[in-house]
């Protein structure tokens, strides 16, 4: 197989998963390094190809369902309170798109998070560990784009962040 037709092969399983892929289990699949992965996406991105790198894998985005609710908020807190955070989140049915942060300096930061149920946020602050946040560099305050099926369900879970004293209103 040539490198092109990897890159395509890629492209093409990055498009069937039902959820991300890691660079790890691409490479497996391929018999290549996590390198060359990384590299063979860098270059499907330089293409013009829509590949996002999440947490837990890369993924092709999908357009929202017609009918899900979407929100921005903004919250502040310290770094020890990001699980209690994703946790009432996920557990209200609300998926967390992202996280940004507008740095003084650079601009906007964000990340992509994809996480949609309190599995995958206890997931993602595991892996956190000892890294620190992207709101440490902005004195605890970001932005999540939130997604949910129903407007009850993100009623349901801004109110338990304002309860929580997570939610920053102003």
């Amino acid at each position: 197989m040539t490198s092109d037709q990897r890159r395509q092969a890629i492209l093409r399983a990055v498009r069937a998963a039902e959820s991300p892929i890691t660079a790890t289990q691409l490479a497996a699949n391929f018999g290549v390094s996590r390198q060359v992965i990384v590299q063979d996406i860098a270059l499907l991105r330089a293409q013009g190809q829509d590949i996002i790198a999440t947490p837990r894998g890369y993924m092709v985005p999908r357009a929202p369902l017609i009918g899900k609710v979407r929100r921005v908020i903004t919250c502040c807190h310290g770094p020890e309170r990001t699980g209690e955070e994703l946790d009432i989140l996920t557990r209200n049915r609300v998926s967390v798109i992202d996280v940004i942060i507008e740095h003084p300096l650079y601009g906007e930061y964000r990340a992509m998070l994809l996480l949609r149920t309190p599995a995958d946020a206890q997931d993602f602050t595991r892996r956190l560990g000892d890294a620190e946040p992207l709101s440490t560099l902005t004195g605890g305050v970001h932005l999540h784009t939130l997604e949910s099926a129903t407007r009850q369900d993100m009623d349901s879970a801004i109110r338990a962040l304002r309860e929580a004293g997570i939610l920053s209103e102003g």
